[in-house]
């Protein structure tokens, strides 16, 4: 029997939406189900949530033609400076020193939701079900069935099921796979701020006692802050009126970029680091947030995700264009194979990262500080991390490297009736 779609994404987000786009195009039926209503009308605000795009991501954004939609109101990061309170060690990356304009951009979130919206309002072969929330899956033959509510309840199926949802993802958890957390026993609490002087495009991260703090480049010479405080202090942060929420921040960052002189909204967030037990099942795979969600320490998350979303897609056209079952347990564990030593590189650098620089022993101080020296002194080391920030380590999916799928066979190449199922779409 054929079932009602060839891929269901359950999460119409940043990640599940651009995962929609990916597959767009090469004879696939594709359905994204999303609670909250898609929607491209927003409109922007000093205090624009950020997302920082590494330079791999561009390249993902380019090949699906969504970048143009995005450089617009992107900032590009040109320099990084990493110090520690209180220590005389510090380095300093350069992107020109790597032949490159920028080693990543900062981008409002909305802005990419805007572009992913768009695109998916136009396309032919990719059905939104929004809202609409997946409240069952069920075995359908050789599919996955599911159950939808919302503004249309439904029972579709598909060849393969996508999970998209986000760390807490329901449609994983109605898989009944579970996921190992670790609570960094950290909140960090986040903003738009303004310097009175020139950011310059520098991003700089800043190790505390209590956390570390980062400040990133946008538009407008704002910056977007991510301060990390222990879990109960970021109370009284919150509670501060601006004036002494900019001196709190002053103390902790310094003067590299002169005064602050306006801040935002602010908003804090729980950090714990998240690993789904498996990222794939005959039919299921569990990619973005839902699959692995990281501290914010080094800005990968959400890079990590749009690698996945470049390999799956790549693993299913190319199954597809062969002729293959892209649903099937031997495709889907050679995708999770391929995906393992990025996803263990980046959250074990992350998680590193975040336990190294928290502990106070004076060795591993001592050792901090020999380490930023090195990564400042060192090219070697520094090409290497360099590398690690742009997300262009090991074996990249074609969109990370900015080409394009494979080109598929037309509509009227595929099995018997799926034309027809095609364009009734």
């Amino acid at each position: 029997m054929t079932p009602d779609f060839d891929v269901l994404i359950g999460g119409g987000g940043l990640v599940g939406g651009s995962l929609a786009c990916a597959l767009s195009g090469h004879g696939l039926r594709i359905a994204v189900v999303e609670a909250h209503p898609l929607s491209a009308d927003t409109q922007p605000g000093y205090d624009d949530r950020t997302v920082a795009l590494a330079y791999a991501s561009r390249r993902i954004f380019e090949a699906l033609g969504l970048w143009g939609g995005v450089a617009e109101e992107a900032c590009p990061i040109e320099q990084i400076h990493v110090s520690e309170r209180g220590g005389c060690g510090f380095a300093r990356l350069r992107a020109e020193s790597e032949g490159i304009d920028a080693w990543g951009y900062v981008t409002p979130a909305r802005v990419i939701g805007r572009a992913v919206a768009e695109r998916l309002a136009v396309l032919d072969d990719v059905t939104l079900i929004s809202p609409g929330t997946v409240v069952n899956v069920y075995q359908s033959g050789e599919h996955i069935g599911v159950e939808i509510e919302g503004a249309a309840s439904s029972r579709p199926d598909a060849r393969l099921v996508v999970a998209a949802d986000g760390t807490d993802s329901p449609l994983r958890a109605l898989f009944g796979i579970g996921a190992k957390e670790w609570n960094y026993g950290q909140t960090a609490i986040t903003a738009n701020i303004s310097p009175e002087s020139c950011h310059a495009n520098r991003a700089f991260e800043r190790f505390m006692p209590d956390g570390p703090m980062a400040l990133l480049p946008m538009t407008e010479n704002r910056c977007a802050l991510v301060c990390t405080v222990p879990s109960g202090r970021e109370s009284r942060l919150l509670e501060l009126d601006d004036e002494h929420f900019l001196s709190e921040m002053q103390a902790r960052f310094g003067y590299r970029l002169g005064r602050f002189v306006r801040v935002g909204r602010r908003n804090a967030h729980p950090l714990r680091l998240v690993r789904a037990q498996e990222t794939v099942r005959p039919r299921l795979a569990v990619v973005g947030n839902a699959a692995h969600t990281l501290h914010p320490v080094a800005g990968q998350g959400f890079n990590l995700g749009l690698r996945d979303v470049a390999a799956l897609a790549e693993a299913v056209v190319d199954a597809r264009n062969s002729g293959q079952d892209f649903g099937s347990l031997e495709l889907l564990n050679r995708f999770a194979a391929w995906r393992r030593w990025d996803r263990v590189r980046t959250v074990g650098f992350t998680d590193a990262l975040v336990r190294l620089f928290g502990n106070p022993l004076l060795p591993l101080r001592a050792a901090r500080e020999v380490g930023l020296l090195t990564l400042d002194m060192v090219p070697a080391a520094k090409r290497l991390f360099s590398r690690n920030a742009m997300g262009v380590v090991g074996s990249l999916p074609r969109l990370a490297r900015g080409l394009a799928l494979q080109p598929s066979r037309t509509c009227a190449d595929a099995s018997p009736g799926a034309a027809e199922r095609f364009i009734g779409n």
